[in-house]
C-alpha cells in the first residue's frame, strides 16, 4: 500500500513539475512589439522580391493574422487599431487610449510600469502620432497632438525616441514641456546619436520637430540605431521591460501610393527587426512580435523577376483597407501567436507571456 502511495505522490510530483516547467518555457521576462504600419503580407513580399538578401522577418517560424476592424468601421484607422493592440479592447476610429464610450483604458506598456517593468517606444513619426500615442494617452481624437504630448509627463516610461519635439516646445499654449519633462527627471536629447547608452536615468529623445524624413531622403539608421540603444538602455532593468516599435511610413508609402517609398520603409523596418531578433536570441528570456495595425493601399503584386528584385505592382486605394495582416513571433511563448484572432487578442497573448 505505501509503494502505491509513493508511485502517486511520484507521480503527481512529475506532473506539477512539468506544469511549471511549460508555464516557465512560455513566460518572457521581455517584451518587444514591433508594429510596420500599414504593413500587409503584400507589402513585406514586396520587399522579400527587391532584397538581395532575407528578410530578417522570414527567420520568425511563429506565424498568425489578426483582423483589424474597429468598433465603429469595418475600416479601422490607426487611431483604433494603435488602440486594440495597446489596450485589448476596440474603440472607435480617430480614438486613442479610450473605448467606444469614453472610458481610459490601461495599455501593455502601463501594465509594464505598474509591474516594475521598464518601458520604451520608438517611432519614426512624431512620437505623438497615432500609434505611439495609442500606447501613452488617453485622447477621444488622434489629431490632439499638444493634449497627447501632456499625456507624456502622466507616465513613467524610461525611454521614448521619435519625432514631434513641437508638441512640447512649441505650443499653441505657450507650455514648455520640455522643461516639464526635465523636472520629471528626464535626459532630452536632440537627435539619436547623441544618446549615450552608459548615461542613468530617463530619455526623452527627439530626433525631428515633427515627422523624421523617409529613409530615402536621409533618416538613415535611426530606426535600428534607436532600436539597439533602447534595448542595451532598458536591459540594465532586473525585470524585465516592454518596447514598442513602430514603422510608420510604410503606410504613407500606400496612401502616396508608391511602391518604391513602400519597399525601402519595410526594408528599413526589416532591419529593426533584425536588432530585435538578434538580442533575443542571445537573451532567451525576450518574446518578439511583428506585425501591423493594418494594411495601406490594397497593394497587389501584379509580375516581379526574382532574378532582377523587380516587381510590378498596383494598388487599389490611397486609404487603408480591411484585410488581416500578418503576425511573426519568436521567443518564449511565441507558438501562442499561430492562427487568426482579433487584433485585441495580441494585447491578451502579451499579457499571458508577461504573466500579468
Amino acid at each position: 500500500m505505501k509503494k502505491v502511495s509513493y508511485l502517486i505522490l511520484s507521480i503527481s510530483i512529475l506532473f506539477v513539475s512539468c506544469d511549471f516547467i511549460v508555464k516557465d518555457k512560455n513566460q518572457a521576462k521581455n517584451v518587444i512589439l514591433l508594429i510596420g504600419d500599414g504593413m500587409g503580407v503584400t507589402q513585406i513580399y514586396a520587399a522579400i522580391s527587391i532584397s538581395e538578401n532575407t528578410l530578417n522577418i522570414e527567420k520568425f517560424k511563429h506565424v498568425g493574422f489578426h483582423k483589424t476592424y474597429s468598433s465603429n468601421n469595418y475600416i479601422t484607422d490607426s487611431g483604433a487599431s494603435g488602440t486594440a493592440l495597446a489596450t485589448g479592447v476596440k474603440t472607435n476610429n480617430k480614438s486613442i487610449g479610450i473605448d467606444s464610450v469614453g472610458n481610459s483604458l490601461n495599455s501593455i506598456l502601463l501594465y509594464a510600469e505598474e509591474n516594475q517593468l521598464a518601458t520604451g517606444l520608438i517611432s519614426t513619426s512624431a512620437v505623438t502620432h497615432a500609434t505611439p500615442a495609442s500606447f501613452i494617452a488617453h485622447e477621444s481624437s488622434r489629431y490632439d497632438y499638444e493634449n497627447i504630448a501632456k499625456d507624456f509627463l502622466d507616465v513613467d516610461i524610461d525611454i521614448f525616441i521619435g519625432g514631434g519635439k513641437k508638441h512640447f516646445a512649441n505650443r499653441e499654449d505657450h507650455l514648455n514641456l520640455v522643461d516639464s519633462l526635465k523636472k520629471n527627471d528626464y535626459h532630452v536629447i536632440d537627435g539619436i546619436n547623441n544618446l549615450d547608452e552608459k548615461m542613468k536615468g530617463k530619455f526623452a529623445v527627439f530626433t525631428a520637430e515633427e515627422h523624421n524624413p523617409k529613409v530615402s531622403e536621409g533618416r538613415g539608421d535611426m530606426l535600428a540605431i534607436s532600436t539597439e540603444k533602447a534595448i542595451n538602455i532598458l536591459d540594465k532593468k532586473d525585470k524585465g521591460f516592454f518596447l514598442m516599435i513602430e514603422g510608420s511610413q510604410i503606410d504613407w508609402g500606400g496612401h502616396d501610393l508608391d511602391i518604391d517609398y513602400v519597399v525601402s520603409e519595410t526594408l528599413d523596418f526589416d532591419k529593426a527587426v533584425g536588432k530585435a531578433h538578434e538580442f533575443a536570441i542571445e537573451d532567451g528570456e525576450t518574446l518578439v512580435i511583428v506585425t501591423a495595425d493594418h494594411e495601406t493601399g490594397g497593394l497587389t503584386l501584379l509580375d516581379g523577376n526574382l532574378l532582377k528584385n523587380e516587381i510590378t505592382a498596383n494598388f487599389s486605394t490611397d486609404n487603408h483597407t480591411a484585410v488581416m495582416v500578418p503576425v511573426f513571433a519568436f521567443g518564449p511563448g511565441a507558438e501562442n501567436f499561430g492562427g487568426i484572432y482579433e487584433n485585441t487578442d495580441v494585447f491578451e497573448k502579451m499579457m499571458k507571456a508577461f504573466g500579468f
